[in-house]
């Protein structure tokens, strides 16, 4: 009988650094009044969105994609030659093939990688986190550059007020690499497929969602996901120092912290608002929230951080982290 070999990789992993990048236009809720029927007021209110990023007509996902991670591997202390494997999450390429992935790679640096796209949509970094860690510990791959990246202006109708207030675009990256101690938790991850009309392209083009059933699930269905995470990494919610849920209403981020808040999370345990002035960026938002928290002083290298992501499919996935 033939026995395979199997490769054994290291029991733990962990971040080593993260990066981010957004577009230089900025675009206010008073911009965006003067081509639909809102207000300032209105937006904030319904949201919590004050102004957000949109990429210029000839800037892509793949080159937003690009200069995160070249951000994240230069945070980590990380050569591109120490890298092989790329994944980005990403639900906005124009086309399937060919993939980000591989481009993102060549363009880094990252010879010869094993590269490939993930659709989870908004939950969507999370997955690739997760999938990221368990290729090092089974060691399929030594270090794994996770790349959220969305060009959602590309697949928004930009006279629909109930999305084009939402949305924008940018890019938020992770080096995930070997650790002697854990540093990422197991993923707690699944979907909700019956769901699947409540966000969806209409006409394969725009970008459309049920804003009142998704704000229904999120504020119902998201908390025991991330109390699961948080079973499964052997913490309680009092360990939790920073929370980032995905960035997708500040309404719905507001209630998940109240649910954990209820169940024992601190409160002193700080909460990600970066939709506030970076809008909604899918599988972006969680990476580059945790950016921004770290370079704003905010948030710490040994942080307890409870991420959890949530989005079309419907998919959502969560896991703790160990701040870089």
């Amino acid at each position: 009988m033939t026995t395979l070999r199997l490769k054994q990789g290291p029991a733990a992993t962990r971040v080593l650094g993260v990066g981010s990048y957004q577009p230089e236009r900025r675009v206010t809720n008073d911009e965006l009044s003067k081509i639909m029927e809102t207000t300032d007021q209105w937006i904030r209110d319904r949201v919590g969105i004050i102004e957000r990023r949109f990429a210029e007509k000839d800037e892509l996902l793949v080159d937003m994609a690009v200069t995160a991670g070249h951000n994240a591997l230069a945070d980590a202390g990380v050569e591109a030659s120490e890298v092989d494997t790329v994944i980005v999450p990403n639900c906005t390429m124009p086309s399937p093939i060919p993939n980000a992935a591989a481009q993102v790679a060549d363009r880094i640096g990252v010879k010869a990688a094993g590269a490939f796209d993930l659709n989870a949509a908004c939950a969507g970094f999370c997955y690739g986190l997760g999938v990221a860690s368990d290729l090092i510990r089974s060691g399929s791959a030594g270090k794994v550059l996770v790349i959220g990246a969305e060009k959602l202006t590309d697949v928004v109708d930009p006279v629909d007020r109930a999305n084009a207030i939402i949305f924008a675009d940018g890019a938020g990256a992770a080096v995930v690499g070997p650790s002697d101690e854990p540093g990422i938790g197991p993923v707690a991850w699944g979907s909700a497929g019956d769901l699947v009309d409540t966000i969806y392209m209409r006409e394969h083009r725009f970008i459309y969602q049920e804003g009142q059933s998704v704000f229904r699930w999120a504020t119902t269905q998201i908390a025991p996901i991330a109390f699961r995470a948080l079973e499964l990494a052997g913490l309680e919610p009092s360990d939790v120092d920073v929370l980032i849920p995905h960035q997708a209403n500040l309404r719905i981020v507001e209630a998940i912290a109240k649910k954990l808040r209820a169940k024992g999370a601190r409160e002193d345990m700080l909460v990600a608002d970066d939709i506030r002035y970076s809008g909604n960026t899918s599988s972006a938002s969680i990476p580059m929230a945790l950016d921004h928290m770290r370079k704003a002083g905010t948030v710490k290298s040994g942080d307890v951080v409870l991420m959890v992501g949530f989005g079309a499919g419907l998919s959502y996935a969560g896991q703790v982290v160990i701040c870089p």
